[in-house]
């Protein structure tokens, strides 16, 4: 990893080039029609660069770039352990290139340098990497028959598919669309938020460097109601998978029904419980977990730890302890190296954060923070909330900022029962020294990962989805390969 310190990212930041132009076919192009759509430093409110506004004629050309790299077989018709090494070697090529990735990250969606560097560039690689690897570990199947046929079952690609991504993570949850769907042979349109496109149109850049072939891999920046839409709909699109908003995902299956019914994969919204029993050995790093899980990346997690449950009897103790811990997430420019918080990617966002402050201070009590800081770019204070009726809509909405709800209970019952008291089920965590009750809570609580004596745990190798409003279709693992391939049977007869 870079050495922060020894980088001045501000000098970076006035010479870096912003990638402008959609990839398509292996070729940087402007949108057809001519227009562009404005990238803005969040921290700033100043303009980085004007993007090119892909729409439906954009993205009928990458579909249709897409689906000639597929039928030709620049792509399926390598062997899996060649698209291997040339996933490994793309995954060598983002590390390489860190520091401008990490730059335009941090640029563009307000996430602090160190965060870029550290976590979201090597997480990206790191998923292209497993998927490089595991390319060639995905085996058929040779079911029994009876005497005088075999039956081959082998996993196919499905051809092309669309990739619709949240701004939040824009380069490691790209990656986790991109790498799996790529190993299984597909080719892909990946269409960024319009938040933060400037760093997937730079990997899509790198792809071609690796050696991933034109057409392969392309990248139409635009808006959600017109390039988003048209990816949704269009009839030569094989599988489409998403992340981002309950809301969004749910028209994603209507554009499905209205097309060709396409297979949609969602990794929608999240309300997870974060649960602290009396038990717990260790409250100071319990307490320091639960800040990192509602305060890291400004809260804007779909799996934040965004609802604080608390046994009473150690209530006070512990919020206190929540409380001292969130100083260190008191955001800072996010190209200042010490900064461990940024800001908010957009003024919406903020407003909508601050809306919910608002209506907690209704419904409950601020023990912490909640207001904007500053009134250049878009930062908000670490916030905890106290006294909430449990059907407050900070209880019960997901917010996507650094706004926590303490909520107290007195039994384990209780606890698994105000848990599962939401339509989502993305992730939750719970402390406890006793091993029962882990495995108990693991067992009771309604979510795709819970993770025990720590929080929102993942790695490449462990799958990550949920169940009810969070969607299905799991990222990560070996398993997501799965999502982009289909089962097919040839039977041979003996004559």
């Amino acid at each position: 990893m870079s050495d922060l310190t020894a980088i001045d990212w501000y000098d970076r930041a006035t010479s870096i080039k912003f990638p402008t132009a959609a990839v398509i076919d292996g070729r940087q192009v402007p949108a057809e029609s001519g227009d562009t759509f404005d990238v803005v430093n969040p921290a700033t409110d100043e303009v980085l660069a004007s993007v090119a506004a892909g729409d439906s004629a954009d993205v009928d050309a990458a579909v249709a770039a897409a689906r000639r790299a597929f039928d030709d077989g620049r792509w399926s018709g390598l062997s899996a352990s060649e698209r291997g090494v040339i996933l490994n070697r793309f995954a060598d090529l983002l590390e390489q290139h860190t520091e401008e990735l990490a730059l335009l990250v941090t640029l563009e969606m307000g996430k602090p340098i160190r965060d870029s560097v550290a976590v979201e560039v090597p997480g990206a690689a790191a998923v292209f990497r497993f998927y490089g690897e595991a390319a060639d570990k995905v085996a058929g199947e040779l079911p029994p028959t009876a005497d005088g046929s075999i039956a081959l079952v082998r996993r196919v690609p499905l051809g092309v598919v669309g990739a619709v991504v949240p701004w939040n993570f824009p380069l490691d949850i790209a990656a986790w669309k991109v790498a799996p769907a790529l190993a299984a042979g597909n080719t892909v349109v990946l269409k960024p938020a319009e938040e933060s496109p400037l760093s997937a149109l730079r990997m899509a850049e790198i792809a071609l460097d690796a050696g991933i072939p034109p057409g392969v891999f392309n990248v139409v920046p635009g808006l959600g109601a017109t390039a988003g839409r048209a990816l949704g709909v269009h009839p030569d699109v094989n599988c489409l998978t998403f992340t981002g908003s309950t809301e969004v995902g749910k028209k994603f299956l209507a554009y499905s029904a209205e097309s060709n019914m396409k297979q949609v994969w969602l990794e929608c919204g999240g309300k997870s419980p974060n649960i602290v029993f009396a038990d717990c050995a260790d409250l100071d790093h319990a307490a320091a977990m639960a800040c990192f899980g509602i305060f890291g990346n400004q809260g804007e997690v779909c799996s934040a730890n965004s609802r604080l449950l608390v046994q009473r009897e150690i209530l006070d103790e512990f919020v206190a302890k929540v409380i001292e811990k969130a100083a260190g997430y008191r955001p800072g420019d996010p190209l200042d190296a010490a900064s461990t918080a940024g800001s908010m990617v957009s003024r919406k966002q903020l407003d909508l954060v601050l809306r919910y402050v608002e209506r907690a201070r209704l419904d409950g009590r601020i023990a912490l923070g909640g207001n904007q800081i500053g009134t250049v770019g878009n930062f908000m204070e670490p916030t905890v909330v106290v006294d909430l009726p449990t059907d407050s809509t900070v209880v019960t909405d997901e917010i996507f900022g650094p706004l926590l709800a303490v909520i107290p209970f007195d039994t384990e019952a209780e606890a698994i029962a105000l848990a599962n008291d939401t339509p989502y089920g993305l992730a939750a965590s719970a402390w406890t020294a006793d091993l029962d009750r882990a495995l108990r809570m693991s067992d009771a609580l309604q979510a795709g990962t819970v993770s025990i004596n720590t929080v929102d745990a993942l790695s490449p190798g462990t799958p990550f989805g949920g169940f009810g409003a969070s969607g299905y279709g799991s990222d990560l693992s070996i398993h997501a390969i799965e999502k982009f391939t289909g089962l097919k049977t040839t039977w041979i007869a003996r004559r």
